[in-house]
Order: structure tokens, then C-alpha cells, then sequence
């Protein structure tokens, strides 16, 4: 493992580079006082590891690891400090790696074995060349294929959002300053960009604990990121590609069109509720919508009750406040002869309504149930049934 060094401290830089060299399996490729001159150097290095000085006087440790990540996007980094509160302050809290001075042996010895185990696991996943697939839908989830969908521990909840945030803007430059106004509204300038920072490196050592092939790369002190997704699938964009693509449902392409529908887990990040996806969250939500009726309807055309039955009460459970799913149902029990069943379901809507609206079924509805009750069963007209299935 190539060790790249740097502190403004030569003694300290003395110190450390004897004790990395004792120590088997890291190479020691450079030393440098001047952090620039580091950043420098790093590109024809390649270093798997720095170790960094989190106080010097050119450059704040924090930003130095930003621009050493962008050169290096593979490299660890590893911060020393001589400051123990500031270490529990800003790392500890936020589970960054850190070595406190003076060195102890022992100590670097750890950082050095997990950081070899850390990186034995990722040359692992990289030889296996497992494509990546982002879930948006309900849960930010991370799924190679045939493994079962993994919710991240990120180290903050600062640290998803921010991917997060990054994500809904992949492929586009995502300014500082709009960062900073989103998280860290509160703080002053110089402390809200050392958070900044800090989140940007938990970020990348997240996604690569992940096994992500995903690139934030970092445009320029004052300019921002923009995250670099083509490595990776992501499933709002595949479910929207297939239902723009996808042909009018028919006899054919049916089955095609219910896998589209089942796809569709939940709403654009919606176990985190972030305002910001909010009219994202509801123009995927008008088309889902928007697809399951057509769905519903070419069910019922064809015959298929139990079928739209189906579609119908996955809308109804997805969205309870969307009136066209109980009179579909409504209708397609009184097909079906199930009294009971539909003056449940207009009883259901009523409840809904009364309770949490203080609304009432819509004339359309309410006027059908009257006529319903009045005419008896089967007014809806006949839906022929077959054994076909999805």
C-alpha cells in the first residue's frame, strides 16, 4: 500500500514516516512539508493512502483532502492532529478517521491493518465488476445484482442528504453555496465550509464502503460538485425510460407494463421527506398514477377483474386519498355481484374523507352509489371473466 505524507511539522513528519516504514505492507512514496506541493505530486503518485496533518498554515487539512480525493478519487485518507478536542469535535462525531499526536505505535499499526482489510474488500468487489443499482424509490438503497437491496449506514444524516441532494442533480453542477444555504443555513461562513467538507469525505468514503462507482468530482474552490453516475443504474430512471418507451397496453405487452407498475416501490425519497424532491416526488407520483389506471382499465376491458381488482387496491394502498380507486372497485364488485364489498368500499372513502378532509365523495360517486342501491346489482354492466393471469 503506497503511503503518502504530509505536515507542516518536520520532526513530526520524521516521526511518522520511521514508524509507517516499520510497519509491513505500506510503502512510504512521499513526504511533504508543503501540502500544495503535495497536492502536486499526488496525480503521478497515485498514493492508496495519506496521511494528513489536519492544521497547517497554506491550507486547511479538510480542503487539502478534497483536492487530494479529486486527483486520487481511490486514496484514504487519514487525519493526524495534536488537538484532541478538536479531533472529538469534528471527527469522532462525525466517525472520519484520525490519529492523535503524539504517535503511538500501536495506534498507527490499527489505522494500517483497516486500512489494508478496507481495501483487500474493495479490489474484491472491483474484480468482481458488479454494476450498481441506486434505489430512489421509497429508500436510497444500493443493490448489485442478485444481492438483496443494502440501506447504507452513512455516518450523518448531513452525509445522505447531501448525496442525496447530489443525486437528484446528477450530471449537473451543484454550487457551494447552495449546499451550504441547504444544510448549515445557520452557521457562519467558515464553519458551514468546514462541514462542507467534512460531509464531502464521509460521503465518498460511504459510497465506497458501498462498492459504488460513483465519482463526486469537485469543480474549483468557490464553483461545486457534480456527481458522476454513469458507472451506475438508477431505478427512477429506468421505471420512467420504460414507461416512455413501453407501447399502449394490449395483449402483448401487458406483462411488461404490470412489471413497470410493480417497480415502482414508493414514492421519490420518500422515507426521507426531503421538501426539495417534492415536485419530483409528485410528477413520478402523477405518472405511476396516470399508468396504473390505464392499466386497471385495459384489465376490465379484457375481462381480467381480478386483475384490476388488484391494481386498484395497490393504488388505493399507495395513495388513500385518490377517490378514483374505491369507485373502480366499487364498480368492479357490483360486477361481480360482492354487495358487501362495495358498500365497504364507498363506506372506506366516506370515513377517509369525513376525517381527514372534512370532504365528502364526490357528486359522481355519491350519485352512482344512490342509483346502485336504488337499481340493485350488477348496474355497472357486465365484465367477462377468464382464467388469464399476470
Amino acid at each position: 500500500m503506497k503511503a503518502m505524507l504530509v505536515d507542516d511539522e518536520s520532526l513530526a513528519l520524521m516521526q511518522l514516516s520511521k514508524m509507517l516504514k516499520e510497519i509491513a505492507g505500506i510503502e512510504v512514496v512521499g513526504e511533504y512539508l508543503d501540502p500544495l506541493l503535495a497536492i502536486e505530486a499526488a496525480g503521478q503518485l497515485q498514493p492508496d493512502v495519506v496521511f494528513l496533518d489536519i492544521h497547517m498554515p497554506e491550507i486547511l487539512g479538510l480542503k487539502a483532502a478534497e483536492l487530494l480525493q479529486e486527483i486520487c478519487p481511490a486514496a484514504e485518507i487519514v487525519f493526524i492532529t495534536a488537538y484532541d478536542d478538536y479531533a472529538v469535535q469534528a471527527f469522532e462525531l462525525n466517525a472520519l478517521d484520525y490519529v492523535l499526536k503524539p504517535l503511538q505505535r500501536e495506534r498507527l499499526a490499527k489505522t494500517v491493518q483497516r486500512l489494508m482489510m478496507s481495501a483487500q474488500a474493495g479490489r474484491k468487489e472491483e474484480e468482481a465488476g458488479r454494476p450498481m443499482l441506486i434505489r430512489c424509490l421509497q429508500t436510497l438503497q444500493f443493490e448489485p445484482p442478485g444481492v438483496e437491496p443494502e440501506t447504507l449506514k452513512w455516518r450523518t444524516s448531513k452525509a445522505q442528504e447531501l448525496f442525496s441532494y447530489l443525486l437528484h442533480h446528477r450530471g449537473q453542477l451543484v454550487r457551494k453555496g447552495v449546499l451550504l444555504d441547504l444544510l448549515w443555513p445557520d452557521f457562519d461562513l467558515a464553519k458551514a465550509m468546514t462541514h462542507l467538507y467534512t460531509t464531502i469525505y464521509q460521503v465518498r468514503q460511504d459510497l465506497k464502503r458501498a462498492g459504488a462507482d460513483v465519482r463526486i468530482r469537485s469543480l474549483g474552490v468557490q464553483d461545486g460538485y457534480i456527481l458522476d453516475t454513469a458507472q451506475v443504474r438508477i431505478d427512477v430512471e429506468e421505471w420512467e425510460k420504460g414507461i416512455r418507451q413501453l407501447a399502449a397496453v394490449s395483449k402483448d405487452n401487458y406483462r411488461a407494463h404490470q412489471r413497470l407498475l410493480d417497480m415502482y416501490r414508493g414514492d421519490y425519497f420518500a422515507d426521507s421527506g426531503y421538501l426539495w424532491a417534492e415536485n419530483e416526488r409528485q410528477r413520478l407520483r402523477m405518472l405511476w398514477l396516470q399508468h396504473a389506471q390505464l392499466l386497471g382499465e385495459f384489465y376490465i376491458k379484457e375481462g381480467m377483474p381480478a386483475e384490476a381488482i388488484t391494481v386498484y387496491h395497490r393504488v388505493q394502498q399507495q395513495y388513500p386519498y385518490f377517490e378514483e380507486s374505491y369507485f373502480a372497485l366499487m364498480k368492479l364488485y357490483d360486477v361481480l355481484e360482492e354487495r358487501t364489498a362495495v358498500e365497504e368500499q364507498y363506506k372506506n372513502l366516506v370515513q377517509l374523507l369525513e376525517q381527514e378532509l372534512d370532504a365528502s365523495p364526490s357528486n359522481r360517486i355519491a350519485e352512482w352509489y344512490e342509483n346502485w342501491k336504488r337499481l340493485g346489482p350488477g348496474s355497472s354492466g357486465p365484465v367477462r371473466k377468464t382464467n388469464r393471469s399476470v
